[in-house]
């Protein structure tokens, strides 16, 4: 054997064992088939279809995130106009991305179209229709996109963490189709859906706001009536629970008077956790940590606003009222007559952060272990038939040439999961039809380079000369057929979901893997087996 087939020998021999070691590590000495088992199923990861799990498909709401921006828009414009005595009407948003603006003095046109410019440069100020004194304010199109995509993407990541903390292993959280708000949602392995559901779904929004009336009321039309009709400005009713200082017995809702700002919100916390009810001990609360600016200006507002209650509101709904009796800073209690796993849940939603906006489920799928096993079990009667019929067929078609194509094709397949077991990709049933197609695509490449082989020994080149020249002319060929179908399985990944992203991933590995084994392996097996050869007018092809 010459030098240069020597070091590709080691090449070789190098990527097997690298192969092996990927696929189950290190073994124990002595092993057993068991232990081989269990490292390589530690190593291969399996997807939905193949393991079990629940698939969830949802969808983001994403106008009351534009929404919630107009209504702070509101707010903000309310305290401008009446510092500049420029509208004496307050402000009214009349759609998700349109605030209306009534009786604006003929002499301050000016002022608000230099305030809108300076301090809304989302919104394009316009005459409203039918009204001489009337101005309509209505969101850019650029923004309201933006703010719809940064809700999505803000969705993504906060459902990610929310999932993460339960300990689940590699879920699939991404976003799903064209243009339709979609998220989707894997969970390998998980069979009960209910808590992840619950985690996800639950809004997590938490707001601390001053309390304006502290009479709780038991309807809106009884709070609106002991206003005349008409609340203050800048406040809203928020339904929820009856004060805990009352000690009498009432109705379970009633109606809270409170301010439309919120003095902290859920983005403000450095932590959350659940801990034992200081008033009941079989009960749950949910204390939490601010930051060091967000407790600096709590602290403000607390000093400020000393003998009034302030309301806890979780995802719009009053939790618990209290009265300020001193400067508070840096943290709080929500109190809620909690379960310890309710109080966790709370915690950890607090920490992960709230939903920009609320979700609806569109789709939800529970796959079994047990149809799993089966998918998994009928992909390797397929992948195995296959393999076996085409190896029978080249060793009968091609004779000692065809053990050569055999001795690839098996190479090809040990790189093709060890990549998947290093790259730590996802192995699902399209995958497996990917693995297949690389057996297919493995032939054809043999079939390519030995057919030009055969060609040129028809011509009457020596086997040294017609291997040469069968390998060189048949290269183009194979590199032209591989990169378009690579380029093809980048498309599928790029805009396909979950299970095609894997047949796209395990056939361009394969395909990969293949230009290795038909054109490297394979040319150096041909020419050691010349090396060794007497008689080198004959090739067993």
């Amino acid at each position: 054997m010459n030098s240069n087939l020597r070091w590709k020998a080691i090449f070789v021999l190098a990527v097997i064992a690298l192969c092996i070691y990927g696929l189950i590590g290190l073994p124990d000495f002595p092993t057993s088939w068991t232990t081989v088992k269990q490292n390589l199923s530690q190593r291969i990861r399996l997807g939905l279809d193949l393991q079990g799990g629940t698939h969830l498909v949802l969808q983001v709401q994403v106008n009351e995130a534009v929404r919630q921006e107009t209504n702070q828009a509101v707010s903000q414009l309310y305290t401008l106009l009446r510092d500049k005595n420029i509208a004496s009407d307050q402000p009214v948003s009349t759609s998700d991305t349109q605030i209306k603006v009534s009786n604006v003095a003929p002499d301050r046109i000016s002022d608000l179209r230099t305030l809108v410019a300076d301090s809304f440069p989302a919104f394009d100020l316009a005459s409203a229709p039918g009204e001489v004194n009337g101005y309509l304010l209505n969101m850019k199109a650029a923004e309201v996109s933006a703010t719809q995509q940064r809700t999505m993407d803000q969705s993504v990541s906060t459902i990610r963490r929310r999932i993460d903390q339960l300990g689940l292993r590699e879920p699939v959280i991404e976003p799903y189709g064209q243009g339709d708000n979609e998220i989707i949602v894997e969970l390998a392995g998980e069979g009960d859906p209910t808590e992840a559901k619950t985690i996800i779904s639950q809004g997590g929004a938490l707001e601390v706001r001053l309390v304006e009336d502290p009479r709780p009321y038991t309807s809106q039309a009884e709070a609106q009536a002991a206003h005349n009709g008409v609340l203050p400005t800048n406040t809203e009713l928020v339904p929820g629970k009856p004060s805990s200082a009352s000690g009498s017995a009432g109705p379970d809702q009633v109606w809270w008077l409170v301010s439309r700002t919120a003095a902290i919100t859920g983005r403000d916390l450095r932590s959350a956790r659940a801990q034992r009810s200081t008033k009941n001990p079989m009960n749950y609360d949910v204390a939490f940590n601010l930051t060091t600016d967000a407790g600096r200006g709590f602290g403000n507002f607390t000093e400020a606003n000393v003998g009034k209650l302030i309301a806890t509101i979780l995802d719009h709904r009053v939790q618990l009222t209290a009265s300020i009796n001193s400067r508070i800073e840096d943290s709080g209690v929500i109190e809620g007559s909690f379960t310890e796993q309710e109080a966790s849940d709370l915690a950890l939603i607090l920490e992960a952060g709230a939903l920009p906006a609320s979700i609806t489920y569109l789709e939800e799928r529970t796959v079994g272990p047990s149809l799993g096993a089966d998918s998994i079990r009928h992909g390797m009667y397929a992948s195995l038939t296959s393999l076996i019929v085409v190896l029978i067929f080249m060793l009968l078609y091609y004779r000692s040439a065809g053990a050569n194509a055999v001795i690839a094709l098996l190479l090809n397949l040990l790189i093709l999961l060890a990549a998947l077991a290093y790259f730590t990709a996802v192995l699902t049933l399209p995958g497996i039809a990917g693995v297949i197609l690389t057996i297919g695509m493995g032939v054809d490449s043999n079939v390519l380079i030995f057919e030009r082989i055969r060609e040129e020994l028809r011509a009457g080149k020596s086997p040294v000369s017609a291997v040469d020249l069968g390998f060189k002319r048949a290269f183009l060929t194979i590199i032209d057929t591989h990169v378009t179908t690579v380029v093809s399985a980048v498309f599928l990944f790029l805009f396909g979901t979950g299970p095609i992203k894997g047949f796209a991933v395990s056939l361009t590995i394969g395909l990969v893997a293949n230009l290795f084994t038909s054109v490297y392996v394979s040319r150096m097996i041909f020419d050691w087996h010349l090396s060794k050869s007497t008689q080198q007018s004959e090739l067993s092809i």
